[in-house]
């Protein structure tokens, strides 16, 4: 796959500014829930570049395999805490808005486990990672693991 064009180098203030709240928003939670909602999103949006990065991430900050290959089946593991899946389950409600699911019992599990400002941080995340996962795939984006450290360094 080759990208279609460089959005860094297409427009660099909007991407520098882009980069400053992804990174603030992913400072605004626990590093473990907000690398699960990155990579589940990125599952459902089909994001190789994303689903790559992440879990490197993931991995680095001492995530484990096991909870990294099950997160697509996150409903039927055992090792996701309540908090985790209250999260999971609103990045797919989220994520698939236009699949016309309804939200409401996501809602729910995720008012049992945060609090409002928690809620708000949390769809923010979901909505960058959304953002990021819908640049690399409509542009043709890759970073290889090399890459991903280097973007998460200039952040």
């Amino acid at each position: 796959m080759s990208a279609k064009l460089n959005p860094f180098a297409t427009a660099p203030s909007l991407m520098k500014a882009w980069m400053g709240v992804s990174a603030d928003v992913a400072e605004s939670l626990e590093h473990s829930l907000i690398e699960l909602v990155k990579i589940r999103s990125s599952q459902i949006n089909g994001c190789a570049n994303c689903i790559n990065m992440h879990t490197i991430e993931a991995r680095a900050r001492g995530e484990s395999e096991q909870r990294i290959y099950l997160l697509s089946a996150w409903r039927e593991a055992p090792c996701y805490s309540d908090r985790e899946r209250a999260a999971l389950g609103w990045t797919e409600a989220l994520t698939r808005l236009s699949e016309g699911h309804s939200s409401q019992s996501g809602y729910e599990a995720l008012k049992a486990e945060f609090t409002e400002e928690e809620q708000v941080k949390l769809t923010l995340m979901i909505n960058v990672i959304n953002g990021w996962n819908r640049l690399a795939v409509g542009f043709g984006l890759w970073n290889n693991a090399a890459g991903a450290k280097t973007a998460q360094a200039a952040a």
